[in-house]
């Protein structure tokens, strides 16, 4: 494997985390949005917004 190749796939492999962030963080706000305000949210938006917040980090630590 070349140096430029690693870093496209490094760079694909970013990409692919950020989107997976962001889809969760896109069902944590789905599920969000259909809670009343005078309820607690689920405990999946927080565990939503928790895997978001992970794959975020380690998008970070891949780049």
């Amino acid at each position: 494997m070349t140096p430029q190749t690693s870093t496209a796939e490094t760079t694909r492999l970013r990409s692919i985390l950020l989107d997976l962030a962001r889809h969760q963080d896109d069902l944590a706000a789905t599920e969000a949005a259909v809670t009343p305000y005078w309820c607690p949210c689920p405990p999946s938006v927080l565990g939503h917004r928790t895997a978001a917040a992970a794959l975020r980090a380690q998008a970070d630590l891949v780049a």
